[in-house]
């Protein structure tokens, strides 16, 4: 038997033992509460600056303006649209997003300048979305169902104090560009404090850090996301302000019919 194949079957032995079984099982059961702590917040809209920074620490600014629309069926991901309103070079420009779980994620980015909207390809979804170091499919990846998880084990938060379950999440949805992602979520109110994202090699790609997390009504949100490239040393920070709900959106805010209507 080649080495390749013993360790297959290894592998496949393993993940059928009474304690790797349990993991899985605790592992979704905790995604589950995840999603739970989430359910119902109905639709959203925050003010958003984008912050790039290179590896030599010169950065650039970019501002936005972003909503939400959260879909009630379990097999469906939520819709969001972002807006690009400076610096001039990309004012007007707008991603459209329909989170997919099982199936692959929508997309759609509108090109002020040439006046039309590119679907964002299922192949394409890794790639970096506007020069920074969030990928269109973390723009998405919030969606629990999209992922299996495994409980790995419980310690001190990486940020802040408290105590946090470990989890790795694997993407179920095809085409993503990573292989797992490590993730952290405090025991107190199950928000993510911290994801460390693999490339298909298994290398540790990126680090996402969740920071000055508010509560709006029951809901908790992060007042910034702070993605570092570890292969790069390049970083982008997402700084959110002006959190709105219930703000009455429905589907048609988010149809692709808007985004040539946006100023």
């Amino acid at each position: 038997m080649k080495k390749s194949t013993m360790i297959a079957v290894a592998s496949a032995a393993l993940l059928a033992t009474p304690v790797a079984l349990a993991a899985l099982d605790r592992g979704e059961e905790i995604a589950k509460k995840i999603a739970a702590a989430n359910v119902g917040y109905g639709d959203m809209s925050a003010h958003l600056e984008m912050i790039l920074e290179d590896a030599e620490g010169q950065s650039s600014r970019r501002v936005m303006r972003v909503k939400s629309l959260e879909r009630p069926a379990a097999d469906e991901g939520d819709l969001s649209l972002v807006v690009f309103e400076s610096p001039r070079d990309v004012k007007g420009m707008a991603l459209l997003s329909h989170a997919g779980v099982l199936d692959s994620d929508e997309q759609w980015l509108y090109l002020p300048a040439a006046k039309r909207v590119r679907r964002i390809s299922g192949g394409n979804t890794s790639g970096p979305f506007v020069g920074s170091e969030f990928a269109y499919e973390d723009i998405t990846g919030t969606e629990v169902a999209k992922y299996a998880w495994r409980f790995v084990g419980e310690g001190a938060c990486p940020v802040g104090s408290g105590k946090c379950f470990e989890l790795e999440s694997r993407p179920k949805y095809d085409k993503s560009g990573y292989s797992r992602r490590v993730v952290w979520v405090d025991e107190a109110a199950y928000r993510v404090q911290k994801i460390d994202f693999y490339d298909r090699r298994e290398a540790l790609l990126k680090t996402l850090t969740y920071k000055n997390y508010e509560k709006h009504g029951r809901f908790w949100r992060a007042g910034e996301w702070e993605m570092k490239n570890h292969q790069s040393g390049k970083k982008t920070r997402l700084v959110f302000s002006k959190f709105s709900f219930d703000n009455g959106f429905d589907a048609s805010d988010f149809h692709r019919s808007v985004l040539k209507r946006i100023r």
